[in-house]
């Protein structure tokens, strides 16, 4: 369902909250639950609501509970060179696209319509330890061309962003046939030559017995992670888990107070075919492990997925994008873990001298033995 069919009824977000003493913006500050205040210091608790993080029943919503759900407007800007759409700063008329680097102009954002999550992650990581973790990884790549550390990586440049996802929990029963491999060896003779005579040896071959097999198995599955944006590249995002889920608490926009989130771009239904994927290769394993033997062949292999579940949060994420030689590479660091990936350039001269000092040991090395 698109967010055309959504009900009117929705509330409109912000991340712009005042302090109630000097009047300044607040922000949320990392690694606790408050918000400080950016003039005058004074820190306000962030009360928790009593809420309990509900798993929702996945059926259920789709058929009866979808257009019913409370929903709220997202005032965002899309940036025209890599397509992200994401909220900026209060009274920000122009930035940088934190994805690709490309400079902005806000002449005129757009709202829409999106579910109210139902929790999120708040930042752990604050933005002065995110930028010197960046610094870090640049410093400690290999075969980094010499003028990427002399290069402007704008560290101050790094932004936070709440970043959509969709969690599933499912049980999936899955059935199967195949082969199970048993290996035996058996005694191989051959004749070979030495000091000039020919001479028979035996050596040890080893074999395997296939026998045919099918089964059932049954994998359970709790909060199987799927981004609901498509701007970032799934290897790096994936690549940031695990996330801790049981630091997540009912959403409160009061978290947003000084970072910018990100608008849903994928719909539940296409996330759980996603979720699905990402569940295929543990399913795989525990079908190997069932099949036994030393080896294994899967001919077929059909899930089924039963008792849905799944949650609508928002994760924390920073986020930097550099040009270097013309270039755009980007930095994404986990804002619960600090686990960090991102795209690097690479030397071609560096590279080229190590593969010319390889194939030179190797022509020692043949010689001396000759």
């Amino acid at each position: 369902m698109s967010d055309a069919d959504f009900s009117e009824k929705h509330e409109k977000i912000s991340n712009e909250f005042n302090c109630t003493g000097c009047g300044a913006v607040l922000q949320f500050k990392p690694g606790s639950h408050n918000l400080k205040c950016t003039y005058c210091g004074a820190e306000n608790a962030i009360q928790q609501a009593p809420t309990e993080i509900e798993e929702i029943d996945y059926e259920k919503f789709i058929n009866e509970q979808y257009a019913k759900e409370e929903k709220m407007s997202v005032s965002s800007v899309r940036c025209d060179a890599c397509g992200a759409s994401f909220t900026l700063d209060p009274n920000v008329t122009s930035d940088q696209c934190p994805y690709c680097a490309s400079s902005i102009v806000l002449n005129s954002g757009s709202t829409s319509t999106i579910l109210k999550p139902k929790s999120l992650v708040p930042f752990n990581v604050n933005k002065k330890q995110a930028a010197e973790k960046f610094k870090q990884w640049i410093d400690s790549l290999w075969f980094a061309p010499n003028d990427l550390k002399k290069a402007d990586l704008a560290y101050d440049k790094i932004s936070g962003i709440y970043v959509p996802y969709w969690t599933y929990d499912t049980r999936a029963e899955s059935t199967y046939t195949g082969q199970r491999g048993e290996h035996y060896y058996e005694t191989e003779y051959y004749t070979t030559q030495e000091n000039g005579e020919t001479v028979e040896k035996s050596r040890q071959v080893k074999k395997t017995h296939w026998y045919f097999t099918a089964g059932r198995v049954t994998n359970e599955f709790d909060d199987i992670p799927v981004i609901a944006s498509n701007t970032l590249p799934k290897k790096y995002t994936e690549n940031l888990e695990p996330w801790n889920f049981t630091q997540l608490v009912p959403f409160n926009e009061k978290y947003l107070g000084g970072f910018r989130s990100e608008a849903y771009q994928v719909e539940l239904t296409d996330g759980l075919e996603q979720a699905k994927q990402k569940m295929a290769p543990h399913i795989r394993a525990t079908v190997n492990r069932d099949i036994g033997g030393d080896a294994q062949r899967i001919f077929t292999l059909n899930s089924s997925y039963h008792d849905i579940t799944f949650k609508h949060v928002l994760l924390p994420i920073w986020i930097s994008s550099y040009r270097f030689n013309g270039k755009v590479y980007r930095f994404v660091i986990n804002g619960q873990s600090g686990k960090v990936q991102g795209e690097r350039p690479w030397s071609a001269v560096k590279i080229a001298l190590l593969v010319m000092a390889i194939i030179a040991v190797i022509v020692a090395f043949i010689i001396i033995k000759n």
